[in-house]
């Protein structure tokens, strides 16, 4: 079987991905995250990718292989659940309302 593992560069990217960092078969996970994949080294925390309940062994498996090959840093491999956070502290008055006027536009 044929898996690989896209791993997530922190720096291009300011959100999670919406789907699991698995590909099989050349084919994409279509499943939504549920862990966020990180490497403690020393002090350090490096985000890796991810990835699924499905794939979570998986993930452990490659990133395993890769410290080993020295294409990423050694340390702790660490699976985080996925957290849903909200907000109340953008509020809203009667002066930030626009109101656009579609009868008589000004365009």
């Amino acid at each position: 079987m044929s898996v690989k593992v896209n791993i997530v560069s922190t720096q291009t990217q300011n959100m999670l991905p919406d789907k699991c960092s698995v590909m099989e078969k050349g084919r994409q996970c279509v499943n939504h995250p549920e862990f966020i994949v990180s490497i403690i080294d020393d002090k350090d925390e490096y985000m890796v990718g991810v990835t699924c309940t499905r794939h979570k062994d998986i993930v452990s498996g490659k990133i395993g292989i890769l410290q080993s090959e020295g294409k990423i840093h050694e340390g702790k491999i660490i699976f985080a659940p996925v957290k849903a956070v909200g907000t109340d502290c953008i509020r809203g008055n009667e002066e930030d309302l626009l109101q656009i006027d579609m009868k008589n536009p000004k365009f």
